[in-house]
């Protein structure tokens, strides 16, 4: 059993399905670490890759 998230209205629930509004559920929070990663490569590199594209002063403020 895991904590679950309502995507509409945030009420919390242990169901697939929000008990007030009907809407569908989901986890609340990241996965967890684990050493055992499979696809930790393919996310490390597409991050890589995006940092690459958006250039040098991706995630830097301008100084003015």
């Amino acid at each position: 059993m895991t904590l679950l998230r309502c995507r509409q209205c945030g009420r919390y629930t242990l169901r697939q399905g929000c008990p007030s509004c009907g809407a569908p559920t989901d986890r609340p929070g990241p996965a967890r670490y684990s050493p055992e990663d499979r696809y930790g490569t393919y996310r490390r590199a597409l991050r890589r890759a995006t940092a690459r594209e958006e250039g040098p002063s991706a995630g830097k403020q301008e100084e003015a």
